[in-house]
């Protein structure tokens, strides 16, 4: 553990269990979306999503558009 986390812990046990259930839930849900998104973008996903965006562009099933016009 690293020691700025550690003085984030010592913090939060000095305030009301309530609050620190509260600050304990956003924690959780804070590390499970950090995991899902690095799980999600894995370099082999990204590159999978590139090539399947090349492969749409050489079989034309794709079209110019402006952000306007997504």
């Amino acid at each position: 553990m690293t020691n700025l986390l550690s003085e984030v812990l010592n913090k939060v046990s000095l305030l009301p269990q309530e609050i620190q259930n509260e600050i304990a839930q956003q924690l959780l849900q804070d590390i499970d979306s950090e995991l899902k998104w690095q799980k999600e973008s894995s370099l082999d996903k990204l590159t999978n999503l590139a090539d399947e965006a090349v492969r749409d562009s050489k079989e034309s099933k794709t079209s110019n558009q402006g952000f306007d016009e997504l």
